[in-house]
């Protein structure tokens, strides 16, 4: 080892002073209240909205597994749909809906080949997604939810692998 003193530079942190705290710009925290207040309000219109989401998701699903060939059109179907309900589940308490749907998009984006497994896989997420609505998981879904996740997680990686 040598003997040199170690010197310790702190840069200096400047970001701080470009942030402007108040004034033009700034956040304003009764606007803020005002909207959390309207998206916990909204969460009703969430359960009819996701409802929809559901049957078309279901309905692309139908096409999928009725279809022949690289089946890539009919998985992009489904993707654009459960990007949806991933984009929602969170805003409106669902977290385990957000969770499931993100586990569908990144197993759609990441298969090489669309065979059958991958079509039964789709199928899994797909009426796991109705249970948590059915079943009203809200949150993480508890125990449940996380067993859920994980046993779809395993189903994916399986595939992917």
């Amino acid at each position: 080892m040598s003997d040199d003193k170690l010197e310790v530079i702190n840069p200096p942190n400047t970001l701080k002073s470009k942030v402007g705290t108040g004034g033009p710009g700034a956040v304003d925290l009764e606007a803020l209240e005002r909207a959390e207040q309207v998206i916990a309000g909204m969460t009703d219109s969430y359960l009819d909205w996701v409802a929809e989401d559901l049957k078309k998701i279901e309905a692309a699903y139908s096409v999928l597994a009725a279809a022949t060939g690289d089946r890539k059109a009919e998985m992009e179907a489904v993707f654009q749909i459960s990007h949806d309900i991933k984009g929602q589940g969170g805003s409106f308490g669902y977290d385990l809906m957000t969770a499931i749907g993100n586990e569908l998009c990144r197993l759609i984006e990441k298969a090489d080949k669309i065979g059958s497994g991958e079509v039964e896989a789709v199928k899994i997420h797909i009426d796991s997604l109705k249970l948590v609505i059915a079943g009203d998981m809200k949150g993480q879904g508890g125990k449940g939810g996380e067993e859920m996740l994980s046993g779809l997680q395993k189903v994916c990686d399986k595939l992917l692998n």
